[in-house]
């Protein structure tokens, strides 16, 4: 018999590993939605408060939502690849429905908790066991127009990631 280790060693050749998720459309769809959504934040944040902000790159909350186009942008490649019949597209999009109403309800929600909380603590005297905390994070959620706008990025990525697989161009080499 066979030890584990040589078994999973061949799962891992027979699945791709690295190369075979880089090589899977649906996820590359998903990684460059989602990728282009953190850098656009840098930018969208420079054009409301009129400062560059470089860790917005990394932060969540803010136009667009990131979480959802990267969802969106998942459950559109495999719609387009797969069909919208199939079991994956159904449950990616269901999914994507969960993300989407949680950035715009709990999360915005928990944001704007944090922000009165953390005027709250402002008030209080230097002397109060809570006063030197540090603030809480208040960019959490997503207005419903960033999740639209997240929604738009992740469809058009996950579209043209679809087709592209889809529809692989002819190689110049035989």
């Amino acid at each position: 018999m066979e030890d584990g280790t040589a078994h999973d060693r061949h799962f891992l050749l027979a699945a791709g590993g690295l190369r075979g998720l880089l090589q899977n459309g649906p996820f590359v769809a998903a990684f460059i939605a989602f990728a282009i959504a953190q850098i656009a934040k840098v930018f969208t944040y420079y054009y409301t408060e009129n400062k560059w902000d470089g860790t917005r790159i990394i932060g969540s909350g803010g136009m667009p939502s990131s979480h959802t186009s990267m969802v969106l942008g998942l459950t559109t490649a495999l719609g387009v690849i797969g069909g919208t019949s199939s079991a994956s597209f159904a449950m990616a999009l269901i999914f994507s429905m969960v993300v989407m109403y949680d950035a715009s309800g709990v999360r915005l929600h928990a944001g704007k908790q944090a922000s009165v909380l953390n005027m709250i603590i402002c008030e209080l005297p230097p002397d109060h066991p809570v006063s030197d905390t540090r603030p809480l994070r208040d960019t959490l959620g997503h207005t419903p127009l960033q999740v639209a706008a997240g929604a738009v990025l992740g469809v058009v990525v996950g579209y043209l990631v679809g087709v592209s697989w889809s529809h692989p161009l002819p190689t110049l080499v035989p």
